[in-house]
């Protein structure tokens, strides 16, 4: 994985200056070379619209623009630079409404805090070895939120309005 890791622009945003050096820390131990940083979601789309970026990894609460808000901003703005960027969201709130609502604003992985370098680096591995295909819907833009087929259907669409759109 680091062979392609070295080729890759991540973007760390988190308003905690010590998360940011710890996750930024993992990165660079497995070869990453290029790392944005932003300390709101506010300067992260400042940094997104300059830089292309290839990963985002998000803190879920920050002000005053949290990493939810920044991510549906991402999928859904009509002048978005990239609503297919894979955003990677760290959360110490692991309630099942969070992670639904993080899921929800179209987040493609979460990493519940605190980081250890195998649950950050599992979830890269997903976003750039088993990408997900991206779904909209009427109200729903990114990456499908079923994580596995169900064997029993066989219908062309598991949702009313569904379209795939591929990578």
């Amino acid at each position: 994985m680091s062979a392609t890791l070295d080729q890759l622009r991540f973007l760390l945003v988190d308003d905690n200056q010590h998360m940011r050096m710890i996750v930024s820390t993992i990165l660079k131990g497995v070869g990453v070379k290029r790392v944005f940083e932003a300390i709101d979601g506010a300067e992260a789309l400042q940094v997104v619209r300059e830089q292309q970026i290839d990963i985002a990894i998000v803190d879920f609460r920050m002000e005053p623009l949290d990493g939810v808000q920044f991510t549906q901003l991402v999928r859904q703005s009509p002048d978005s630079p990239d609503p297919f960027l894979p955003i990677i969201m760290l959360t110490g709130f692991a309630e099942r409404h969070r992670v639904l609502e993080a899921r929800d604003a179209g987040v493609t992985e979460i990493v519940v805090k605190p980081v250890t370098a195998r649950s950050l680096l599992d979830r890269i591995n997903i976003v750039i070895f088993k990408p997900r295909p991206f779904i909209r819907t009427e109200d729903y833009f990114g990456p499908c939120r079923r994580r596995r087929d169900d064997p029993r259907y066989d219908g062309p669409l598991r949702r009313r309005n569904e379209r795939m759109v591929r990578l």
